[in-house]
């Protein structure tokens, strides 16, 4: 599943003249699940349900 929309992510990068890999969608993909799975521990840890930005 992904988290990000990878057209948009393209224009990001594209924005700093800059190219993007094939697969840079997925790694960030990636790299976002593993930032929200820590939030949430971070959540729970403090007694909360509610995910909040300073968690990530």
């Amino acid at each position: 599943m992904s988290y990000v929309v990878a057209s948009k992510l393209k224009e990001l990068v594209k924005k700093v003249n800059m190219m993007s890999a094939g697969d840079l969608a997925d790694g960030v993909s990636s790299a976002v699940e593993e930032l929200v799975k820590k939030a949430v521990a971070r959540a729970k840890a403090n007694g909360r349900k509610t995910v909040r930005p300073e968690d990530l």
